[in-house]
């Protein structure tokens, strides 16, 4: 890797890492895991990157991500860990205010695929088109798993609050 593409990765590295954090934590609900798959995706990427085409990179990148959290959790030891945002004795205690916790936690009542095509969709802000290519799948896979994620989503929201739904 010449010194100019190096310095190139770095800086995409620095503009980027932050929402490949989010955009992992918001699919798999644990901190930990995310960054692990950030820096496994990272690694790869670093690996690749002579040969990634510069203005595919960000959905490239996603991609990486998003196929190593699915193989995080294939592995045997990791399906029998359960990832809460807090400690159990700290559950009751912890703030309200606290968005991306709630909104993990909420997430983790879908399965992966679904989790992943719904923060793809609206907290990233990717069209159809753009996350069937990140999860490498047709864009019906992408609307069925969106359709059934909302779907999902909607009907927790609905037993939370059953006077404010109609």
């Amino acid at each position: 890797m010449t010194p100019e593409s190096e310095r190139e990765f770095r800086v995409y590295v620095e503009a980027n890492r932050a929402a490949l954090l989010r955009m992992a934590f918001l699919t798999c609900g644990d901190w930990h895991h995310a960054e692990d798959a950030v820096q496994t995706a990272l690694v790869k990427l670093f690996g690749a990157w002579d040969r990634t085409r510069r203005e595919t990179v960000d959905a490239y990148t996603r991609r990486i991500v998003a196929n190593v959290l699915v193989d995080q959790t294939r592995r045997t030891w990791f399906r029998r860990e359960r990832s809460y945002a807090f400690p159990p004795d700290q559950r009751e205690a912890a703030s309200p205010g606290d968005d991306q916790a709630e909104a993990a936690a909420i997430l983790a009542r879908l399965p992966l695929k679904q989790r992943a095509t719904i923060v793809l969709r609206f907290w990233e802000d990717q069209s159809v088109e753009q996350t069937a290519r990140i999860l490498r799948c047709s864009t019906g896979t992408v609307k069925s798993n969106t359709a059934r994620g909302l779907k999902t989503l909607r009907e927790h929201y609905e037993t939370l609050n059953p006077a404010g739904s109609k």
